[in-house]
């Protein structure tokens, strides 16, 4: 016992030391041993995260191909078909050009002249029309399919995800559904007689003081065209044109003070007033431009290769350019699989990434 009395009087600081020691590198040791294991489970439900991002980013890039594909094949022949229809039942050149054709040496020169007049009129009337027609509702078509597919891939998601019976969750109605897409016909259906009115009016602008003789190339096509379409385009209030796309919208439709959508609202209307907010856009108008700009100068390099030795280059009188526009509308007019001009449309790099982020960023 001395011995160890001794030991502990003469050691006991080194004692207390090496303890502390000891019990200081079992504590970290202990804290590293923790933090290691903290750190492999954050990693791991990190890479798990990862892991179910990329199932998503998959899973939506197939949803909006498939959307994108059901505009070409499904939605967007029935609209070409019917809006071409329309066109030829409401701008109808025939007559003019049978009376022309009856007419040859029994006119007086002034009711030749009167005549002729006209059918500038209409050609270009149903030219700009068309043009314009065709692509706006190719772009309003691809809207509502984008926004309707993003709502129900959010519906759908939430539906899987949640313990309630569907039937408890607030998915669109398919009636509703239905509804929307079927909105798209009104402006061939209600839209037609004061679209074809107002786009006259432009091109009467536009065409005063042309003559039938004055010479045409392909360049001045080209700038009277966009001509036409841009008096027609900043007529009016700005943002004029949506009401030829799409009823009115009415004061129940728009959004609080406070940017949050009425509860009262069906899922129709909410996706009405949604698709108008996208229409009103700078970013929407910007697509709509440039579309407008690559559709017309297509149709100008279209009617180039339609002229003798593409005369169009280095110009023609404005009556021999009359039956190359009649020629055009067809063209014009064609179903998606057909419509180079849509095709152009489609594959700017622009529109591919403005319906991109359309899809992507809708409001859940």
């Amino acid at each position: 016992m001395d011995f160890v009395r001794g030991f502990w009087r003469k050691h006991r600081r080194k004692v207390y030391v090496t303890a502390g020691c000891l019990g200081s590198g079992y504590l970290l040791y202990k804290l590293y041993s923790s933090h290691t294991r903290r750190l492999a489970a954050l990693e791991r439900e990190l890479a798990n995260e990862r892991a179910n991002d990329e199932i998503i980013k998959t899973q939506m890039k197939a949803h909006f191909e498939s959307i994108q594909m059901i505009v070409d094949s499904t939605t967007l022949p029935h609209a070409m078909q019917y809006l071409s229809i329309r066109i030829s039942e409401e701008i109808d050149v025939s007559n003019v050009m049978e009376r022309l054709n009856k007419g040859k040496g029994m006119l007086s020169p002034s009711e030749k002249l009167q005549l002729w007049d006209e059918l500038k009129i209409l050609s270009f009337t149903r030219m700009a029309l068309s043009l314009w027609s065709v692509a706006m509702l190719s772009l309003y078509i691809r809207v509502q399919v984008n926004i309707l597919g993003r709502h129900l891939y959010v519906d759908t998601a939430r539906a899987l995800g949640s313990s309630h019976l569907l039937e408890e969750l607030d998915l669109i109605d398919r009636d509703d559904e239905q509804k929307f897409l079927s909105s798209a016909d009104f402006l061939v259906t209600n839209a037609m007689p004061s679209l074809i009115s107002d786009m006259q009016i432009a091109v009467k602008e536009v065409l005063k003081g042309k003559q039938l003789k004055d010479v045409i190339t392909t360049r001045v096509l080209q700038e009277t065209v966009m001509r036409i379409v841009d008096v027609f385009m900043s007529s009016g209030s700005p943002h004029h044109w949506i009401d030829y796309l799409m009823m009115p919208q009415d004061a129940k439709l728009s959004r609080n003070t406070n940017g949050s959508s009425d509860e009262t609202l069906t899922k129709f209307h909410q996706l009405m007033v949604e698709t108008r907010e996208v229409l009103i856009s700078n970013e929407f108008t910007h697509i709509v431009d440039i579309s407008l700009k690559c559709f017309t100068d297509a149709l100008v390099e279209e009617m180039e290769t339609q002229t003798v030795a593409g005369g169009l280059a280095t110009g023609i009188p404005l009556a021999k350019v009359l039956p190359h526009i009649e020629k055009t509308i067809h063209v014009i007019t064609a179903g998606p699989s057909k419509n180079r001009f849509l095709q152009l449309i489609r594959d700017l790099s622009e529109v591919q990434l403005f319906f991109t982020l359309l899809y992507a960023n809708m409001p859940q």
